[in-house]
C-alpha cells in the first residue's frame, strides 16, 4: 500500500500539474490547426520535443528539490523504510503519468485527424513517434529527478534545460568544425551514448532503425529493439545515480 500511495502522491503533489497536461495538449491542437503541414511527421515530431522533453522538464520539477527544502523528506523517508524506494516509486509515478499522457495524446489526435482529414496520417508512424517521446521523456525525467537531489526547489529543470541548449549549441559549432571528418570525436561519442538519446530515438522514430544505437545493435537484434533497451538502460543509470545521492544524503523531521 505504501507504494500505492507515493506514486499516486506522485501524480498529486502539485495542483498544477494537471493544468500541465491539459496545457500540453491543448498546444498539440494549436499546432495542428495552425502549423502542421501534410507530412504526419511533423505533429510526431512536434510532440516529441515537447513531450519528451519540456513535459518532463515540467512534471519533474522539484520533486525532491521542494521536499528537502522543507523538512517533508523527513516524514516520508522513515525507518525501516529505504530511501532508494521514494525514489523508485517517484519515477514510477512519472513515467505513467507521461504513459497516459502519451495515450490521451494519440487519442486526441486521431479524433483530429477523422474529424478535420487536414493529413494522411499513418496510425504506425504515430506510434512509433509516441513511444520514442515515452522513452525520451523517461530518460529527462530520470535525469532531472536525480538532479533534483542535489538542487533546491525547482530549479533541476532549469538547470538541465540551460545545459541541454548550451551544449546542443556546442554540438553544432563543433559539428561545422569537424566537418568532413568520417570519425565522430570522442566528444560527439559521450553525447551519442551517455546522455539522453534525443538524435537516436528522433531517427528510430522516423524509421532509421537506430544506426547509432550502442551494444545490441551490433548483434542480430533488431536494430528497433536496440532503441529501446538503450534508452531504458540511460533511464535507469540516471536513475542509479539518483538513488545513490538520494541514499547518501542526511533528513530530519525539522522544517525551515
Amino acid at each position: 500500500m505504501r507504494a500505492y500511495e507515493l506514486i499516486k502522491e506522485t501524480f498529486r503533489r502539485r495542483t498544477y500539474i494537471w493544468v500541465v497536461h491539459l496545457v500540453w495538449l491543448a498546444l498539440y491542437v494549436f499546432y495542428w490547426w495552425f502549423f502542421l503541414s501534410d507530412a504526419a511527421a511533423d505533429i510526431g515530431g512536434f510532440v516529441f520535443v515537447l513531450g519528451g522533453i519540456l513535459f518532463a522538464l515540467a512534471l519533474s520539477a522539484g520533486i525532491f528539490g521542494d521536499d528537502i527544502d522543507s523538512g517533508r523528506i523527513g516524514v516520508l523517508v522513515t525507518k525501516p523504510f529505504w530511501s532508494g524506494k521514494l525514489y523508485i516509486y517517484r519515477m514510477i509515478g512519472l513515467s505513467l503519468q507521461g504513459a497516459v499522457h502519451f495515450l490521451l495524446c494519440a487519442c486526441l489526435l486521431i479524433m483530429l485527424q477523422l474529424l478535420t482529414r487536414k493529413t494522411s496520417m499513418d496510425g504506425l508512424a504515430l506510434a512509433w513517434w509516441l513511444l520514442a517521446s515515452w522513452l525520451l521523456f523517461n530518460t529527462v525525467a530520470a535525469l532531472s529527478t536525480s538532479l533534483s537531489v542535489v538542487v533546491g526547489r525547482m530549479f533541476n529543470s532549469l538547470l538541465l534545460l540551460i545545459v541541454a541548449i548550451a551544449v546542443f549549441i556546442f554540438i553544432v559549432v563543433l559539428k561545422s568544425k569537424t566537418q568532413g571528418q568520417t570519425e565522430p570525436s570522442t566528444f560527439e561519442k559521450l553525447i551519442r551514448y551517455a546522455c539522453p538519446p534525443f538524435d537516436l530515438l528522433r531517427k528510430f522514430a522516423g524509421g532509421e532503425h537506430g544506426q547509432f544505437s550502442l551494444t545490441f545493435g551490433r548483434f542480430s537484434i533488431s536494430k528497433n529493439v536496440a532503441c529501446v533497451v538503450h534508452s531504458l538502460m540511460l533511464a535507469v543509470a540516471y536513475s542509479a545515480v539518483g538513488i545513490v545521492l538520494l541514499c547518501k544524503r542526511q533528513f530530519s523531521r525539522v522544517r525551515d
